[in-house]
């Protein structure tokens, strides 16, 4: 049994390429290399987070073939500095997945480490508005003290006063450590997979109509307390992106380990959409 799972993840590496792939394991020496590679560093205030919070690239940091999202706080808005990037707004049905490490931490901030596809929300309760996203809650929030790992398909969204419209599924508790996770948008239906566990099935209006960027941020929601500044951090090992394919979390983490025994870096074959990435949800 498993040497013909084996074989059927095998067959299907070649398939990855018949839409277009996307792959970036992060081996850019610096953030002026990570830009020039086509990913936008967020650099700015606004939604998410609490009011008065503010995404610098400053807080993003490659090396050793990481991603590293640091996020610093002293619990207060204004004491606040968050990491996001984003590629191109040009990935909607597929299969994405990112290697991440998640992190608990000693300090127990209401901090949200997101690895997602969005579109942007024009206005309020955008009937076009798309995302799928992965958000781990190590310390709580939003209402409740659970370490928990959302994935989450959205319908539509209005950011003041908040109101949201999505399917969402969730696993309880501790993910700190290695995680594959894999989401698949096909035109009728989208899979969260954590690791090789699906735990989130969604279809109808939650999935998405618009191309997405694929995007990473760690944000800080409410509840935080004040005092002194503290850090907190996770690292993206690799994201891989096979355009128009339903794929196994096996087989995307098969065709990301063969890419980087073949040396490459980076790949990015899926076709332009000529959308701004805004990379500012």
């Amino acid at each position: 049994m498993k040497q013909a799972l084996a074989l059927l993840t095998l067959a299907a590496l070649p398939a990855l390429a018949a839409g277009g792939e996307f792959f970036d394991d992060f081996s850019q020496p610096d953030l002026d290399a990570l830009r020039a590679s086509g990913w936008v560093l967020r650099d700015g205030t606004g939604h998410p987070g609490l009011p008065g919070t503010r995404f610098a690239p400053g807080q993003l940091g490659v090396g050793g073939g990481l991603l590293r999202l640091r996020l610093d706080t002293d619990g207060t808005p204004a004491g606040t500095l968050q990491p996001q990037l984003c590629a191109a707004r040009k990935f909607l049905w597929g299969t994405t997945t990112a290697r991440v490490r998640l992190r608990d931490t000693a300090q127990r901030d209401t901090i949200v480490q997101a690895f997602y596809l969005a579109s942007p929300l024009r206005y309020d309760f955008d009937p076009e508005f798309s995302e799928v996203d992965f958000e781990y809650l190590p310390h709580g929030g939003w209402g409740a003290p659970d370490t928990r790992l959302y994935g989450v398909a959205w319908q539509t969204v209005r950011v003041q006063p908040w109101l949201s419209f999505n399917s969402a599924g969730q696993l309880r508790g501790s993910h700190d450590g290695w995680q594959i996770l894999t989401v698949q948008v096909e035109a009728g239906r989208v899979r969260h997979y954590a690791n090789d566990r699906l735990f989130n099935e969604a279809g109808g209006r939650n999935v998405p109509v618009q191309p997405m960027a694929i995007s990473f941020s760690h944000w800080l929601s409410g509840g935080a307390t004040p005092g002194a500044p503290r850090a907190h951090e996770f690292e993206v090992d690799w994201v891989l992106h096979a355009a128009g394919q339903t794929l196994s979390p096996a087989a995307m983490q098969a065709r990301a380990a063969e890419l980087q025994r073949q040396g490459v870096a980076r790949r990015d074959t899926v076709p332009d959409a000529g959308l701004a990435s805004e990379c500012n949800i």
